[in-house]
């Protein structure tokens, strides 16, 4: 699917990160956002649960802005075992064939054909290190939707200019504990998933 954009505010993303509940809500009044999707699989926070999800809908509500949960349909860990490769690891190509995934993405096409402004939310402030970039990201731009990252200095950042921000080449160490993690995390495993906070922590 295509569609025309004259004049329609883009579908914007964020990532939490370090920023305070504060911060977080002076920048999505900055950028004009109504509605705050949150994309997190599990949208609790031990790190920081002022944005786990009722405090988050309370603080959103004061400041006048819609909380709606996505995370079933558009989150970085889907319950989906098909969508996993032997390590551990998300396919995203699997992913994007999936019908609640394709769910979640007809209802942000929804939002943008009705000039709704909205942000995706996930908690990695880094928008090249998140799935919203990776994964809806290019979903968005291949059905000719805007995109845009608000990145972890508040600034905007195209969907094009996310994509070639190289992450740097991990240690010998930073490798060994990331398929560590996806063994240990990965589904049907009998460890408890990882919070929100590792959204993306193996993508």
């Amino acid at each position: 699917m295509t569609h025309d954009t004259p004049d329609r505010p883009p579908i914007l993303t964020i990532g939490y990160g370090s920023r305070s509940m504060e911060d977080f809500i002076a920048t999505l009044q900055r950028y004009g956002v109504r509605y705050v999707i949150d994309i997190r699989s599990a949208p609790y926070s031990r790190y920081k649960p002022e944005f786990s999800k009722d405090a988050l809908d309370g603080a959103l509500d004061e400041a006048g802005i819609r909380y709606v949960f996505m995370g079933d349909a558009l989150g970085g860990r889907p319950d989906d075992a098909e969508c996993y490769d032997a390590e551990g690891k998300v396919d995203y190509e699997t992913v994007k064939t999936k019908p609640f995934y394709r769910a979640g993405l007809e209802r942000i096409a929804t939002a943008f054909e009705q000039q709704n402004h909205v942000v995706l939310m996930c908690s990695e402030g880094k928008p090249q290190d998140c799935h919203r970039s990776k994964l809806i990201g290019v979903s968005l731009d291949e059905a000719g939707i805007p995109v845009q990252h608000i990145d972890e200095n508040g600034d905007l950042k195209s969907q094009e200019e996310v994509m070639v921000i190289v992450r740097p080449q991990p240690s010998l160490f930073e490798e060994f504990d990331a398929l560590t993690s996806r063994k240990k995390y990965a589904p049907g495993s009998s460890v408890q998933a990882l919070p929100d906070d590792d959204e993306d922590a193996w993508q």
